[in-house]
């Protein structure tokens, strides 16, 4: 997604079973390489994980005028 991946749309690399298919490549955005899961992101749920990970695209959103 050369403009970025806006929030609340999944990712244009990832395969039917939800795994990254730049993962261990060279083209693999550096937020991604960067992006380390924790417990606490993590839950104990998928929805957990997804809950979490909203939160995060919220918090980092760019401001709207």
């Amino acid at each position: 997604m050369p403009t970025g991946k806006p929030a609340g749309v999944a990712c244009i690399q990832l395969d039917e079973q939800l795994r990254c298919r730049l993962f261990g490549r060279p083209e693999r955005p550096a937020f991604c390489g960067g992006l380390q899961p924790s417990a606490e992101m993590c839950g104990e749920t998928r929805e957990s994980a997804m809950f979490w990970l909203g939160a995060l695209e919220a918090a980092t959103a760019p401001a709207t005028r």
